[in-house]
């Protein structure tokens, strides 16, 4: 009796032996594992911010090079506090939130850090003569010229026709074809992520290795590097086709009084041709063509030459007429590139400004207007992938950080409205506002719902709800904003330049006039949907109209007891 427990005594001895080794490799492990993780995440939001202020990015979206960060979700919950409707919009969120697509996507960005761990060990691994072998190479595979590294300076960047990101899919020839497609010569490419199209090449020449940062989206190509550009001549046989179609007829205007001090390019060639005049001011990188009998004009819009006063009738017939006191203007494809330089506030920001809309109401309009008018970045309080590839880099900093000349926002409720000194009130018809919302949250930023989707039950259950966050959000801000300005985005589209006068100014800012002439000539952006496809359209029913109706005339009456102006007319009756 004595042996056998003798026996048993010694066998659960190490079995605890055992236990507790296990349990220290498990512990060990998984520490090793959440530390190369930290690492990783730290290394890829440390280039465009400080450390403290990078945030985890998540591999969730599709599509767009770019995930969500954990502050918040693309479609914010709006605060039921005074119309009904609001509890089902909170229980999708958090449905949204806990659903098992969120928790795969959890796994897949478990599984996306373990790659990008092994194949960082790996390429640390191999020599930098083999690095510089397959960058030769990749070379080769893409369709344009590589023609070498140079030194870039943000403040002054000699590719800046156009400019894009994506910080999961950026490859050679992502750049090359997005520059064909805009007509622009040149494509460079730096930190491996970012995109940049001219058609004059860079000055300074640097040593090939110093080109080093890795493709994001293609593994062994290299794109560029810290302050450098790996540039490309694009070559697209369709490019010549391209150009001509993206020349657009602006109108005919009188000549200023004097046409080599406004116009800082001129040509003069028999026989002249629109594809003539439009190839010559494109190669110059400037955003107009003006045409007067045999001489060809390249330049902004000034004030000397507003585009502001178009003739008409016969005057215009006689452009090719030597010495004719009227013109021909075309827009070409190329952007105005004196408004697109932006970059964070120097010092903090004392004022915290929100940019404040429903959804839909044309927020990200508004905050490409303001960021070109300003020269500084905006906000958001949400993050969305798509709008910082799109240039929109106050979307990865931290919407407390007051880096930003104001921050993006639909939320409502009392504590989300006072933490906010000031606030610019964009409103928007709730028809067309709920229609766009509709779209983008079926189709994305620049997509339309199908038809299916209309259809369905989940339009009108759609209407219910955010018709009344429609209201809310209104009546929410009228009553706890502390400093409002409220810009009605339908007075925007047609004043342009007067409404955004008034913004500026609420901003604290001084912008020039030809500063805002550049913004007008830019006016879009790159998230305006063709309105062909939509142009009848009507998925209202009468019973959503009188619903709809009856939240734009208590909207209209709260606007007007504040002393702000009514709703535009257009609004109701429908």
């Amino acid at each position: 009796m004595a042996k056998a427990f003798f026996r048993l005594q010694k066998f659960l001895r190490r079995a605890q032996f055992l236990l507790f080794f296990l349990t220290a490799a498990y512990l060990m492990a998984g520490s090793l594992l959440l530390l190369q993780r930290s690492r990783l995440v730290i290394q890829q939001g440390s280039r465009g911010t400080s450390a403290n202020q990078a945030l985890p990015v998540l591999d969730v979206m599709t599509g767009v090079g770019i995930g969500v960060d954990t502050r918040t979700v693309q479609n914010p919950r709006p605060s039921p506090r005074l119309l009904v409707g609001m509890d089902m919009l909170q229980e999708s969120a958090l449905d949204q939130r806990h659903s098992p697509r969120w928790l795969m996507s959890r796994n897949s960005e478990l599984r996306q850090l373990r790659r990008r761990w092994f194949h960082r060990f790996i390429n640390e691994q191999e020599p930098a003569q083999t690095k510089r072998s397959k960058v030769m190479e990749h070379t080769a595979e893409n369709k344009g010229t590589y023609i070498g590294c140079f030194s870039d300076d943000s403040r002054e960047r000699t590719l800046k026709g156009a400019v894009f990101y994506d910080l999961r899919k950026m490859t050679v020839s992502h750049c090359q074809e997005a520059c064909a497609e805009r007509a622009y010569t040149y494509a460079g490419l730096e930190y491996g992520a970012e995109c940049y199209c001219g058609n004059k090449l860079p000055t300074t020449a640097s040593k090939p290795e110093e080109c080093n940062s890795e493709c994001k989206g293609e593994k062994g190509s290299i794109c560029g590097g810290v302050n450098r550009l790996s540039v490309y001549r694009v070559e697209d046989l369709r490019a010549g086709a391209k150009q001509r179609r993206n020349v657009i007829y602006r109108g005919c205007f009188r000549a200023p009084a004097n046409l080599t001090d406004t116009f800082p390019a001129s040509l003069i060639q028999p026989n002249l041709t629109v594809e003539m005049c439009s190839e010559f001011c494109s190669k110059k990188e400037f955003p107009l063509a003006v045409i007067r009998g045999t001489e060809c004009y390249c330049g902004y819009p000034t004030k000397r030459f507003t585009l502001h006063d178009e003739a008409e009738g016969p005057r215009c017939h006689r452009l090719h007429n030597a010495g004719a006191r009227y013109n021909g203007t075309f827009r070409l494809s190329l952007k105005n590139t004196r408004c697109t330089d932006r970059k964070f506030l120097t010092t903090k920001s004392k004022v915290f400004v929100a940019l404040s809309s429903f959804p839909g109401a044309g927020n990200t309009w508004a905050r490409h207007l303001i960021e070109h008018a300003t020269g500084y970045y905006t906000g958001s309080y949400y993050f969305d992938g798509t709008l910082y590839n799109k240039g929109f880099k106050g979307e990865k900093d931290h919407w407390r950080s007051r880096r930003t000349i104001c921050v993006k926002t639909h939320e409502s409720g009392k504590t989300e409205i006072e933490m906010f000194d000031s606030a610019i009130l964009l409103i928007r018809n709730p028809y067309k506002s709920l229609m766009a919302e509709f779209n983008r949250k079926y189709a994305g930023h620049l997509g339309y719902a199908t038809d299916r989707n209309w259809k369905s039950k989940e339009w009108p259950d759609f209407v219910n709800s955010y018709a009344s966050w429609w209201a809310s959000h209104v009546l929410d801000w009228l009553k706890y904003g502390k400093r409002l300005l409220v810009i009605h985005y339908e007075d925007l589209k047609q004043s342009l330049i007067p409404k955004l006068k008034e913004m500026v100014e609420f901003l604290n800012m001084t912008v020039t006039e030809d500063r805002l002439l550049c913004v007008e000539n830019n006016r879009d952006g790159n998230f305006k949907r063709s309105g062909a496809k939509q142009k009848d359209f009507e998925p209202f029913t009468q019973e959503m109209k009188d619903l709809i109706n009856r939240y734009i005339l208590t909207v209209d009456e709260a606007l007007r007891r504040r002393n702000f102006t009514g709703l535009p007319r257009e609004y109701v009756p429908r």
